[in-house]
């Protein structure tokens, strides 16, 4: 073992180490670290995972990339058809990264029940439409039945329904306009799903029913369709995979990733990554500061034995490491605490869902958490790594230490 590790582990394990004067600045400064530590990978864990949630909403009832006519670009109604027999459908074979391809159609309506009316986009989906990505949100009831005979099965969200006073298996009636304008079709539906994304901007729109009732509403061909929604398997990846469906799509198609179509949304996410780097910056520096004060007071409080050390051959770097190992043993203390309390406020808040949200405003119900263990890990080697690099600096008030007037000191 080597001497000042084991020096350092002597001081540490000292029992006057517990009641010397240093020792409630030692508390404050494990106590720092630790909650520092706690806000950090909180933070981290909270602002990833609303932004994964987010996009996560976003994609499930858009796709991340939207193919259309030019005159149906950032449109949730589809005014034109597009032919559905294209080179790319139902499978992008020149382009890798893409795991799905769906054709939709938007229609606008009106909902009309005895008690209330509202406006909606009747969302028409056929038997290609990835129906896993709407089960998380499904509050009551199933999925409509796309795959076989034309029916009139219906999901709408619970906000819509709570609106309109309608339930499970309740039966209602939407008014579409016709393409001259003039007069407007009428349409029966049943509910046989209730879903709740609590991402309201969907919520209070979307009817998702199959698409047949669109073709025939606007008097379409069965091969005619309002749009393509396309999935992409990394999300990092969005804006290059757009350039490269943009590429491979007709002349007269278009296509917008999601990102460009709601871009205010993805703008505002943009800031959270700012506030992380923010509280991080804040958090690391709180703790460096304690840890530079309490190694300090540890310094002085063994200017004696410092002076001794130098008295019988030990050169100021070997001084230096044993009150920097004896810094580090701090530092994982306060790291430990913080990881333990950290992850396990992150793990009731993801089972239990403590902390609610405004839906209106963050688009979720309950702050969602990512607990990712390779960021929580570099957060942990992060802090270490900075903090001993700061305490070299302190640390270089033990050079300026005589053993003459050092054992003297009281």
């Amino acid at each position: 073992m080597k001497p000042e590790y084991f020096i350092a582990q002597r001081l540490i394990t000292a029992k006057d180490h517990k009641s010397s004067i240093s020792a409630p600045i030692i508390k404050i400064a494990i106590t720092a670290i630790a909650l520092g530590m706690i806000m950090m990978i909180v933070s981290i864990a909270t602002g990833i995972g609303l932004q994964q949630k987010i996009r996560q909403k976003v994609s499930a009832f858009n796709g991340h990339i939207i193919i259309s006519g030019y005159n149906d670009n950032n449109s949730d109604v589809s005014t034109k058809p597009i032919s559905i027999n294209q080179s790319f459908y139902p499978k992008f074979k020149n382009i890798e990264g893409i795991t799905h391809v769906q054709a939709v159609a938007g229609k606008a309506g009106i909902i009309r029940t005895e008690a209330a009316f509202e406006g909606i986009i009747f969302k028409g989906v056929g038997k290609d439409y990835e129906t896993a990505n709407l089960q998380e949100y499904l509050v009551e009831g199933r999925l409509p039945d796309f795959k076989t005979n034309l029916n009139e099965e219906v999901l709408i969200s619970q906000y819509l329904a709570n609106r309109l006073g309608l339930k499970l298996n309740d039966k209602f009636v939407t008014y579409f306009m016709k393409e001259n304008s003039e007069g407007y079709n009428l349409r029966n539906f049943k509910i046989v799903g209730i879903y709740n994304s609590g991402f309201q901007e969907f919520d209070a729109s979307y009817v998702i029913g199959d698409i047949r009732h669109v073709q025939r509403i606007n008097k379409w061909k069965p091969n005619e369709i309002g749009s393509f929604e396309v999935f992409v398997t990394d999300f990092t990846q969005i804006e290059q995979k757009g350039q490269q469906v943009y590429a491979e799509t007709a002349s007269t198609l278009d296509s917008v990733t999601i990102v460009e179509k709601f871009y205010y949304i993805f703008e505002w996410l943009k800031l959270f990554d700012f506030n992380i780097v923010v509280i991080l910056i804040v958090m690391i520096a709180v703790s460096t500061i304690n840890m530079v004060v309490a190694l300090l007071v540890l310094i002085l409080e063994r200017t004696q034995m410092i002076g001794i050390l130098k008295s019988i051959g030990a050169n100021n770097w070997t001084i230096r490491k044993i009150f920097l190992y004896n810094a580090a043993y701090l530092i994982g203390r306060g790291l430990l605490w913080g990881n333990i309390i950290g992850i396990g406020l992150l793990l009731l808040q993801k089972y239990l869902g403590i902390i609610k949200l405004n839906p209106e405003s963050y688009y979720v119900n309950e702050a969602p958490v990512d607990i990712n263990l390779f960021y929580i890990l570099l957060l942990n080697i992060g802090t270490v790594v900075i903090c001993l690099l700061v305490l070299l600096i302190p640390s270089y008030i033990i050079t300026k230490i005589t053993p003459s007037k050092s054992i003297r000191f009281e």
